[in-house]
């Protein structure tokens, strides 16, 4: 069902999302969606580079071409993860530093809001849906059963919603 993949698609991009929230430990998902001015375009930082994680809370950047080493370490600066990388000339190296109470608490309220969003998202297809189920100028009883249907649906994907975000938040607030 073509509803069914599209509500698939808003999980998967909350997971994706929340990948980007660091919980103090490394994570090659804490780089996504960084750019990288790369001869006068744009270009994601994991094009540029190969990122490894040697320790739990290191993170190393090794570009292909060493020529852009510059340009990654400015963009991974503009991008306010709130880990300064270090250049040894070779590589860019990101210490994950100890997460404190109170940031482990923006970061469980981030997650949280990321959660909203797809619910959000979630209601807008349910309109959708129901809309198109109205427009069929169905039988009355046959419309309430696909309403319900569709209702039933979006409570299941609510509720994979919240398990996501409270992994996430256990995560986080484990030390």
């Amino acid at each position: 069902m073509d509803n069914e993949k599209r509500m698939q698609k808003a999980i998967e991009n909350l997971e994706s999302r929340l990948m980007t929230i660091r919980a103090g430990r490394a994570n090659p998902g804490m780089l996504h969606g960084i750019m990288v001015e790369y001869y006068g375009t744009p270009t994601p930082i994991q094009s540029l580079a190969n990122i490894t994680v040697p320790e739990a809370r290191q993170l190393f950047v090794k570009p292909f071409d060493r020529s852009v080493l510059k340009e990654m370490e400015r963009a991974i600066n503009e991008a306010n993860l709130g880990i300064t990388p270090v250049n040894n000339g070779e590589m860019i190296i990101l210490t994950i530093p100890e997460l404190t109470e109170d940031r482990r608490k923006e970061y469980v309220k981030q997650a949280k809001a990321l959660g909203e969003e797809a619910k959000v998202s979630l209601r807008n297809i349910r309109q959708d849906i129901n809309n198109e189920i109205k427009k069929l100028e169905l039988p009355e009883d046959e419309e309430k059963l696909e309403l319900e249907d569709t209702q039933e649906l979006i409570q299941k994907y609510n509720k994979i919603i919240d398990e996501k975000i409270k992994e996430k938040e256990t995560e986080l607030m484990a030390v």
